[in-house]
């Protein structure tokens, strides 16, 4: 029980279902009481028609027994003088809901007799022969011939000539309104679960057509977690709904998620070829110098070493912000970080205006350098350091006077690992990873790196971060 109604398709048939449910008991419960209402006014209307002709006889002057009223046809009549029976219905055995339980005539009363004492102080005032507007109505019941039945009784007053005020009630049958009361419920009895069924039905069906491209999602999802081939996708929905942005949205994560593992993989095989050569060259020249140390080249090994270690310190600064390491809020003045880095270095001029910025002193001062050992690597006799404010963007400019960087390759020297001049050595040009950290560290710090033609015809980096 706790499986199926954890599904989405099994709530949703349930929730439309209770919702259906209270809306069909109230309106049902409503179209009840109008009936009923609408019922009980006819009957009184019913009721009330023939107490006035009663009424209308009876201020006329005729008498009781002559009245057309009391046959019991239209149904029973009871006519009261001061509450003392003065005429029924025939064939009436048995009556309630009106002021007096009596179904034959009392006797009548001499002039001053006991009944005078007893007169009520009518509401409204009558004249001789008038019929009083208002008439009041209730429930009761009578027995007429041996059948008893349910009555909505009718009272009108009528002052006559010689009779004083009398009270004429008249009742007419509620059974066929509480027939239809009966067949409307009975009627709602069997129809409402047969409609409430159709709704649960209807519902759990375009619930299942509605999730099944979310079933596919799932189960594609699925396959490709067991099968780790993260180059498949779902399949996307031909609509425009939410279970298509859904679908759309995946597809975009398992891309996004695909190029990060290719990267990964392609940069773990990159770093494992480049840390070969230094390590074999190692290798080497202790396994010669073990054997002959007579031969053994020092330098080579220093600089070998060198070598790995500067290519540890990018790879292990790479996987830092590949963690998504915060560069830090510090306050970093690049004129001065220019002026430091450019310190020793031959051929570098610097023009800087005083900017300062918000990050790591460390990661950018990496940045630099690594930009101005490209720089230095590919210049022909001179480098050139800018510093400059533009907007509300730091701009630092590091450009060189050598061949440039053809348009077509301007993005891809920022790629790991990347030599765009083939038989360049290792040694020469190191491991393709410096331009790759300082694009990295430039977003990190909310910055941009681009490289574009300098103003002697080189390549020109621009370096563009917020102010701090």
């Amino acid at each position: 029980m706790r499986r199926l109604f954890g599904s989405v398709r099994a709530r949703a048939t349930l929730g439309a279902t209770l919702v259906v449910a209270v809306a069909l008991v109230a309106a049902g419960a409503a179209v009840l009481l109008s009936l009923k209402s609408n019922l009980m006014g006819e009957a009184g209307t019913r009721a009330e028609r023939s107490a006035r002709a009663v009424a209308a006889e009876l201020a006329a002057g005729t008498p009781y027994d002559k009245l057309s009223g009391l046959d019991g046809d239209d149904g029973p009549v009871q006519v009261l003088a001061e509450k003392r029976v003065v005429a029924v219905s025939e064939d009436l055995e048995k009556i309630s809901g009106t002021d007096s339980d009596r179904v034959k005539p009392a006797p009548p009363v001499a002039p001053g007799g006991d009944d005078d004492d007893d007169s009520d102080d009518h509401e409204e005032s009558l004249e001789p022969g008038e019929i009083a507007g208002e008439s009041t109505f209730r429930n009761g019941s009578a027995t007429i011939d041996g059948d008893t039945e349910d009555y909505r009784f009718a009272a009108v007053e009528v002052e006559t000539h010689d009779r004083g005020r009398l009270k004429v009630y008249a009742g007419a049958a509620l059974a066929a309104e509480h027939g239809a009361v009966q067949s409307a419920t009975t009627v709602m009895l069997i129809g409402f679960p047969l409609l409430l069924g159709v709704v649960a039905g209807v519902t759990w069906l375009v619930t299942r057509r509605a999730l099944r491209p979310v079933e596919g999602i799932r189960s594609e999802m699925a396959a490709i977690t067991a099968s780790e081939d993260l180059a498949r996708r779902v399949p996307e929905p031909q609509t425009h709904d939410e279970v298509a942005r859904l679908a759309r949205t995946t597809n975009e994560t398992l891309a996004a998620l695909e190029t990060s593992v290719e990267r990964q993989r392609r940069f773990v095989a990159d770093a494992s070829h480049e840390l070969r050569s230094p390590i074999a060259s190692l290798r080497t020249q202790l396994e010669v110098a073990a054997a002959h140390p007579e031969l053994l080249d020092l330098g080579g090994a220093v600089e070998d070493t060198v070598r790995l270690q500067r290519l540890a310190a990018d790879l292990l600064l790479l996987a830092r912000l590949d963690a998504g390491e915060r560069p830090g809020d510090a306050k970093v003045d690049l004129a001065g970080l220019a002026r430091e880095a450019a310190e020793g270095r031959t051929g570098v001029t610097v023009d800087a205006e005083p900017v300062n910025v918000a990050g790591s002193r460390g990661q950018l001062g990496r940045v630099l350098a690594n930009l101005l050992d490209n720089a230095q690597r590919h210049a022909r006799s001179a480098v050139t350091v800018s510093v400059r404010r533009e907007g509300d963007l730091a701009v630092l400019g590091v450009a060189d006077d050598g061949d440039g960087v053809p348009e077509a390759d301007r993005e891809k020297i920022f790629e790991r690992f990347v030599r765009l001049d083939a038989a360049r050595s290792r040694d020469d040009g190191g491991a393709g990873l410096g331009l790759a950290i300082a694009r990295d560290v430039a977003v990190r710090h909310g910055g941009t790196l681009t490289a574009g033609q300098g103003p002697a015809g080189g390549a020109l980096f621009e370096l563009r971060l917020p102010l701090g």
